[in-house]
């Protein structure tokens, strides 16, 4: 039997149906995986027990033709997703026992279509951090090696970096992600996948830890565009528990796919083309020429406030984050550090539960919040979100998409993160526009650095265009032939083939 683990999720669907392996065999490949890779600290919480009784049931329902979409499919599970009975930490101390008593609607979903839970996958303390780099349980590893410096570790991107470096790794076939600023696109360029950030409200956030409320969203990180397609039509959908759940029809996006896109008008965007490096302007060419031969044409056009865009996510997804993390106080729920008054209870056990990073953008958050400052940082910042958004409803009106790099360059070092957070937080400069307007986007592997590391393309299209965006994607994918590709690569043989 080949390597069940190599398959993509739609090829492993298509084995389970045709009885080629069981689920338990599936699970199984991908449990002993797990256990062979530890080093990459992919997994803060794994469920081999609860995996292979899922995997059972799901071999009974297979039997007797009552599997669901997803049925027998192992996967890996972000740790900011609850998980009824099992541990959600969200990357952080403060909730390092925390043991929801509910499940989350997007994992639901999930449960609901038959899918297997490996486990809790690393991730950016409550999701914030372009690296994995802020876990209290440690960074996860990139599963690529560098050519040049095959030694050197690298990060997978932030922050569903643990779900990016499981799937890469293949330790997962498929796993869920958020999107804040960047987080679920970033990673996926990092470690050569598809990444999907939804239309604001496509994916329930109900029973997801909060970081922004209105700038986080579910969606999927996969090998494939119709792995992606397969997951966000389970993940997504109307829920009444959440207030900013849309009502609207959710399309079968893995069948409607078409490489048919003739006629489509595709933008560069003048802003996201300045000060490009060599190899991202290579690649953005690249796409251009990939999308013009497959009948697409080629628009240029201005997103002015773009140059605002990361200071303006700066102000409003910390100020969000202090109100959010407020509730993290040892009384209710979580660690709790004991002290002599209530006042003290309250900094004892924030200080001991909380990392550098929260900290840091707590303050920045209470700041931009505060009596004086409220209308210079954050009534001004709210003014330029509006604008951000109009910039891409008028360039909407002249293109269908737009296509940029997913990220400035390939995935660095561990030891090589910069000091100053500002240049980390450079790193979602492409990325942080599309949340702030609440519209979806896709990053696709497609190409190389001269270290052989992926570099992603990004499509951003207009609210609730996702089954073209998967077209346009598809169109892309298959240009750039990227998984043939990567086997001629000298890459770490050990965790990635």
């Amino acid at each position: 039997m080949t390597d069940l683990t190599r398959l993509t999720l739609t090829e492993a669907q298509k084995g389970l149906r045709n009885k080629d392996f069981s689920s338990v065999e599936l699970t199984q490949s991908f449990l002993k995986r797990m256990e062979e890779n530890k080093d990459l600290n992919v997994y803060i919480t794994e469920t081999p027990e609860q995996a292979l009784e899922q995997a059972k049931t799901s071999d009974q329902r297979l039997a007797s033709g009552k599997g669901g979409e997803l049925e027998g499919l192992p996967l890996g599970i972000k740790d900011l997703f609850c998980t009824k009975n099992i541990r959600t930490t969200a990357g952080s101390k403060i909730l390092e026992n925390f043991i929801p008593p509910y499940e989350s609607t997007v994992t639901e979903n999930l449960r609901k279509s038959g899918a297997v839970f490996l486990g809790k996958t690393n991730m950016d303390e409550f999701a914030m951090g372009s690296a994995n780099i802020t876990s209290a349980f440690g960074p996860s590893m990139n599963p690529w090696r560098s050519q040049k410096y095959p030694d050197k570790k690298l990060v997978p991107g932030g922050s569903s970096g643990g779900s990016a470096a499981a799937v890469a790794a293949r330790l997962a076939l498929a796993a869920t992600a958020s999107d804040t600023g960047g987080s679920i696109r970033q990673p996926a360029a990092f470690c050569g996948l598809v990444g999907v950030k939804p239309t604001y409200g496509l994916c329930s956030r109900w029973g997801m830890v909060a970081f922004a409320s209105s700038l986080d969203q579910a969606g999927p990180l996969t090998h494939t565009v119709e792995d992606a397609a397969l997951m966000l039509k389970i993940m997504a959908g109307y829920d009444p528990k959440d207030a900013t759940s849309l009502s609207t029809a959710i399309p079968d996006y893995r069948k409607n796919i078409s490489l048919n896109i003739k006629g489509m008008r595709i933008g560069i965007a003048r802003e996201y083309t300045e000060n490009l490096s060599s190899v991202s302007q290579v690649l953005l060419q690249k796409g251009i020429d990939w999308l013009t031969q497959a009948g697409a044409s080629i628009h240029h056009v201005s997103l002015k406030t773009t140059r605002y865009a990361l200071p303006t996510y700066y102000i409003l997804a910390p100020a969000e984050a202090s109100s959010n993390l407020a509730r993290y106080d040892g009384v209710r729920f979580g660690q709790r550090v004991d002290g002599k008054t209530l006042d003290e209870l309250y900094e004892n056990t924030r200080r001991a539960g909380f990392g550098d990073e929260v900290r840091r953008r707590i303050f920045i958050g209470t700041y931009v919040l505060s009596a004086g400052y409220y209308d210079a940082y954050y009534l001004k910042a709210q003014k330029v979100r509006k604008l951000i958004t109009a910039d891409f409803d008028q360039a909407f009106q002249e293109v269908d998409f737009l296509l940029t790099p997913t990220t400035p360059g390939g995935a660095f070092g561990i030891d090589e993160r910069p000091s100053d957070p500002v240049t980390m937080y450079l790193n979602d400069i492409f990325t942080v526009t599309v949340n702030l307007a609440g519209l979806p986007a896709i990053s696709v592997p497609a190409g190389f650095t001269e270290e052989g590391l992926p570099l992603g393309l990004q499509l951003i299209g207009p609210s609730l265009s996702e089954q073209k965006l998967f077209n346009v994607a598809s169109v892309l994918e298959k240009a750039a032939a990227f998984r043939c590709n990567q086997k001629v690569q000298a890459l770490g043989e050990k965790n990635v083939g």
